[in-house]
């Protein structure tokens, strides 16, 4: 080596530990996060990307092959973990076939046409939860195989690698400490069995915690110990102390990985976070602080204490998705960092200067809402049937006690359900016509924590689109149960 090329060597050295180490680290670190497209009115793909890229994401997991979604990720320097959806199982399972099909269609065509850099496939989304009581068992694992041998096929066995995402309740203690943890009896041979493949074929393992969800079902669980700056008495085991749920729960599943043989299985977190409305405990303040303590966390590289070396934590969610399911709770349409349109919930400090960053770009229909009439009764009898259909097509989860707008009252809640569909139906005319008792205003009727959105222009909103011929899914049939609850809460209220 010449002297010149050695001092040029050293000065680009330096150049990178003095003047750019903070996104040195930042590249090894990086920040992840889930995006899901289960909205009414989606984000362009290609703003959400920019939405990412300008807040540091440099890894996404997505539940589904949404091709808008991958080729806005094409070439943008994101690593993507794509998912496939658990009522793909069964017929993956059933043929080699239908697994080489899926990855020449969702993997290969993407990787090759449009340079998404699918690092991981997702074999489904938590398939051993219990409430599925063993639906999708046997299916996961051949599914799995199929899959692998579809990928190397396609030459992107090195490439593209396997995991599964699996909720929490796959391991247990039986001892109330980290220690005791290992794998549900009824389940252990065949996590055994998933394990070691993944493991010999270099995939990874994937673990959703949810700190929320515990506080959620148990109302005596201590609420500062979902939290990591918290001051809740700290679990002791053995020499370690845990001060908070995520290390205990994740030093779980390593406990059972270790008694199994597998004591240095790869694993990250694939969904973590905190809902804003739907709950008593899903608002804004508790929501900025779980988030803010795990992004400090990752950005100062901090693991567990059987796990000192940082995983991949991929923040559950970036925006709000007003069509999922609400079946595990009306708090599941607002896990997000963003709201629907991008806008930011709440401040959080991402490190160096920098904090969270709007999306860019979003257009919305015009500053009007639809409201109850001045002269409407609450004792009109088309009142409930109103609310109910307006509510079986957009988002009332807002309503629910302790929600957002659970200090609404009756005319307020009856406001709030007209206006979530009239937006939901892009303002469409005839949109705000609930036999005579609605009329749109341009006064926004939000108050204090209860915002009545305004919807993204989709460009869609001139064009006709009937409620009546949209088909009733999970998201409406969910509706349904929660306005019963509403027209009740109602009820109370005028009497």
């Amino acid at each position: 080596m010449n002297m010149g090329f050695r001092y040029f060597v050293w000065f680009l050295l330096l150049c990178i530990i003095v003047n750019d180490g903070s996104l040195a680290i930042k590249g090894v670190l990086g920040l992840a996060c889930n995006w899901g497209t289960r909205s009414t009115h989606p984000l362009s793909p290609n703003i959400v990307v920019k939405l990412l890229k300008d807040n540091g994401f440099n890894k996404v997991k997505l539940f589904e092959a949404d091709p808008g979604a991958l080729k806005a990720l094409g070439k943008s320097g994101i690593q993507v973990m794509l998912g496939i959806p658990n009522e793909f199982l069964a017929p993956l399972a059933s043929s080699v076939r239908v697994a080489e099909e899926w990855v020449a269609r969702n993997v290969s065509s993407f990787v090759s046409s449009f340079g998404v850099d699918i690092k991981y496939v997702a074999v489904g989304n938590e398939p051993f939860l219990k409430t599925y009581k063993d639906k999708f068992v046997n299916s996961t694992f051949p599914a799995i195989q199929n899959i692998q041998a579809a990928l190397i096929k396609a030459g992107l066995g090195r490439q593209v690698k396997l995991t599964v995402p699996l909720n929490a309740d796959v391991y247990e203690t039986d001892t109330d400490v980290p220690s005791g943890g290992n794998f549900r009896p009824e389940i252990q041979d065949l996590m055994v069995s998933i394990i070691k493949f993944l493991s010999d074929n270099g995939g990874i393992l994937t673990i959703n915690i949810y700190p929320f969800l515990s506080l959620y079902a148990d109302p005596h669980f201590p609420l500062d110990y979902a939290f990591f700056n918290g001051s809740a008495a700290p679990v002791v085991d053995g020499s370690i102390s845990y001060t908070n749920v995520l290390d205990a729960n994740f030093d779980t599943l390593i406990s059972a990985l270790e008694k199994n043989g597998f004591s240095s299985m790869p694993v990250v977190v694939g969904e973590v976070g905190w809902p804003t409305d739907g709950d008593k405990h899903a608002n804004i303040e508790l929501a900025q602080r779980f988030n803010q303590g795990l992004f400090d966390r990752v950005r100062a590289g901090q693991g567990t204490p059987k796990r000192p070396t940082p995983t991949d934590i991929y923040v559950f969610a970036l925006i709000d998705e007003d069509a999922k399911s609400i079946d595990p709770g009306n708090f599941e349409r607002h896990w997000g960092v963003f709201n629907y349109d991008g806008t930011i919930k709440y401040p959080l400090d991402m490190g160096n200067g920098r904090n969270l960053v709007a999306a860019k770009g979003v257009k919305y229909l015009a500053r009007e809402w639809c409201v109850m009439a001045p002269e409407a009764s609450l004792s009109d009898p088309n009142l409930p049937e109103s609310i109910s259909y307006a509510c079986s097509y957009a988002d009332c989860t807002s309503l629910g006690y302790g929600s957002s707008c659970g200090m609404l009252d009756a005319r307020s809640n009856v406001s709030y359900a007209f206006n979530a569909y009239y937006q939901t139906m892009d303002q469409r005319k005839g949109a705000c016509q609930f036999n005579n008792l609605s009329v749109v205003t341009t006064k926004d009727p939000s108050q204090d924590t209860c915002r009545f959105q305004i919807m993204m222009d989709l460009g869609t909103h001139e064009k006709s689109r009937s409620p009546t011929s949209l088909a009733v899914g999970r998201s409406q049939m969910d509706s349904l149960l929660f306005v019963t609850v509403l027209l009740v809460l109602i009820t109370s209220i005028i009497c």
